[in-house]
C-alpha cells in the first residue's frame, strides 16, 4: 500500500503466470484514501483465491463500451439505445483512453466536476441531470462488465454522481383543465389532448395509436406501441416497459371526443383522396394520413396554453401528470393509477406523485380518527 501525490494504490500478487510461471503482480491506484485501496484489494485477493481473477486486459473503456453498446442494441428500444448512445459518447470524450481495468472511482468524480463545471472535453458544460443518467448509464455498462469477468468490482457504484434536484411536477386544476379542453375545441387533435387527459397515457402512446387497438363499443384502447423520435426522426417502437402494454378503459365523454374525432377523419380522408398514408392506421395523424411530429404537437399545445392564458405546462405529457393528480386528489387507489399509467411498480407512482400523496396524509389522518372517536363516542 503507497500513496502517490493525493491518492492511495495498492500491489498485490496475482499468482504464476500460466505460460511463463513467473509471479505476478497486479497494482491499481487512484483511491482517495488508505481505507477504499485496502477494500479494494482484499476483493481482488478474494477473487484470486475463489478463482475468479480476471485476466488482465489492456482493452480502453472506450473499446469496451463500444462493444457493450453494440451488443444490447438488438434488445434495446430505439429510443432507449439512443439515449445509452448519447451518455456513453459523453463518458468517452472525457475517459475514453483510460484502461477498462484501471478506471477508479477518483477519476469518475473528478470527470464528473470537470462535465458539470465547464465540459472542456464535452462541448459544453452539462446540467448535472445529464451526467448523472451518463453516470447510470455508465454504472450498468461496467455491472455487465463485472458479470462477464472482465472486472472484479464496478468502479461506479463506489463513485458519488452529481447531484441534482428533481423539478416539480407542474400541473393544472380541474377547472383549468376543463378550460383548455373548451379553448380548443376547433383544434384537428382537440381529441388526442383529452385522451391523455383522461387516461394519463404518455404523449407518444398517444400519437402512436392505432384504430385497431381501440374499441369505442366496449370503450377501451389497448396500448401496443409508440411514436416518438430520435435525432427528429421518428420513430415506432415498443412500450416502455413490459407493464406500459395494457388495456385502458374510457370514459363516455372520451369516447364520444373519439367518435367526433373519427368523422373528422373520414372527411379528411375523402378530400385527399388516394394521397391519404393508410400505412400506419393512426388515429392521430396529420391532414393526409402521415404521423404527427410529437415535438411539433409539443409546439403547438404551449402556444394553445400561451393564447388561453393558462398556467405554463411542460407540454402534452403534463395533462398525464394531471390526470394522475387528480386521481389521487379524488381518491382513486394508488394501484388503479399506476396500472393506468403503465407504471412497472407501484412505488413509482408513489414516488413520481409524493406531493400528491403527503397532501392524502392528513385527510387519512382525519377520516380514520373520526371512525375512532365517533365509535368511542357511541
Amino acid at each position: 500500500m503507497y500513496k502517490r501525490g493525493k491518492a492511495w494504490t495498492y500491489v498485490a500478487d496475482a499468482g504464476r503466470d500460466p505460460n511463463t510461471g513467473k509471479r505476478r503482480q497486479r497494482s491499481k491506484g487512484g483511491f482517495s484514501t488508505r481505507k477504499a485501496a485496502e477494500a479494494a484489494m482484499r476483493e481482488f485477493l478474494h477473487a484470486r483465491e475463489s478463482g475468479q481473477l480476471t485476466e488482465h486486459s489492456s482493452a480502453t473503456l472506450a473499446e469496451y463500451l463500444e462493444q457493450w453498446l453494440a451488443n444490447i442494441e438488438a434488445n434495446a428500444r430505439k429510443t432507449t439505445f439512443n439515449g445509452y448512445r448519447n451518455d456513453i459518447s459523453r463518458i468517452v470524450r472525457v475517459l475514453g483512453n483510460v484502461r477498462l481495468q484501471e478506471l477508479t472511482p477518483m477519476q469518475l468524480e473528478s470527470a464528473y466536476a470537470d462535465m458539470v463545471k465547464h465540459g472542456s472535453m464535452t462541448g459544453g458544460a452539462l446540467s448535472p441531470k445529464t451526467v448523472y443518467n451518463a453516470h447510470s448509464t455508465l454504472r450498468r455498462a461496467l455491472n455487465d462488465a463485472v458479470r462477464l469477468g472482465i472486472l472484479i468490482r464496478n468502479p461506479v457504484t463506489a463513485a458519488r454522481s452529481p447531484k441534482w434536484t428533481k423539478p416539480d411536477i407542474a400541473t393544472w386544476t380541474a377547472p383549468q383543465l376543463s378550460e383548455f379542453l373548451a379553448g380548443i375545441e376547433d383544434d384537428p387533435l382537440q381529441a388526442a389532448y383529452v385522451l391523455i387527459a383522461t387516461t394519463g397515457m404518455r404523449r407518444g402512446e398517444a400519437m402512436g395509436l392505432r384504430w385497431q387497438d381501440v374499441d369505442l363499443d366496449a370503450a377501451f384502447v389497448r396500448i401496443r406501441q409508440t411514436l416518438t423520435t430520435v435525432n427528429d426522426e421518428l420513430v415506432f417502437d415498443t412500450t416502455k416497459t413490459n407493464k406500459s402494454r395494457r388495456r385502458i378503459s374510457l370514459d363516455p365523454a372520451t369516447v364520444a371526443s373519439l367518435r367526433s374525432h373519427r368523422a373528422r377523419q373520414a372527411q379528411d380522408r375523402l378530400l385527399v383522396g388516394d394521397a391519404w398514408d393508410d400505412s400506419n392506421d393512426l388515429v392521430f395523424t396529420n391532414p393526409d394520413g402521415t404521423p404527427v411530429h410529437p415535438d411539433r404537437w409539443t409546439r403547438q399545445f404551449k402556444r394553445h396554453v400561451k393564447d388561453l392564458g393558462l398556467p405554463e405546462l411542460r407540454g402534452p405529457h403534463s395533462l398525464r401528470h394531471t390526470w394522475a393528480t387528480l386521481a389521487l386528489e379524488a381518491g382513486v387507489h394508488p394501484k388503479i393509477v399506476s396500472e393506468r399509467l403503465g407504471h412497472s411498480t407501484i412505488a413509482i407512482t408513489l414516488d413520481t406523485y409524493s406531493h400528491v400523496v403527503e397532501g392524502m396524509d392528513a385527510d387519512a389522518a382525519n377520516t380514520v380518527a373520526d371512525q375512532i372517536f365517533k365509535q368511542a363516542e357511541s
